[in-house]
């Protein structure tokens, strides 16, 4: 596997586990647990900052001009940005739900 592959399934990894403990985080809400909730939703705001730098790495070495560094458009690139999208609309999305079902306890 060469770098520019390994940055394409850091993205999807990094993604997939940012994902799974946003879900997490929901589960811990339905318990009442808001401070573990949120701890988790740390844990993947991390997690994704993975993701964001292979990202970033991928983009520079698209615009750096080095044709033998350039990534190609792939369906294994496509599913990487595909699995970070959805990964921040989770977290996104769930971080909302925290908050209202939180206020709601008040």
């Amino acid at each position: 596997m060469n770098d520019l592959e390994m940055k394409i399934m850091q993205i999807i990894v990094s993604s997939g586990e940012s994902k799974a403990k946003s879900f997490e985080a929901l589960n811990k809400v339905k318990e009442r647990d808001y401070a573990g909730a949120k701890e988790c939703m740390e844990e993947a705001r991390k997690i994704d900052i993975e993701a964001h730098n292979a990202q970033t790495a991928l983009i520079q070495s698209e615009l750096s001009g080095d044709s033998e560094n350039k990534p190609m458009l792939s369906l294994l690139m496509i599913h990487a940005q595909d699995h970070y999208m959805t990964s921040q609309l989770s977290r996104d999305l769930i971080e909302k739900l925290i908050e209202v079902f939180e206020s709601k306890e008040d």
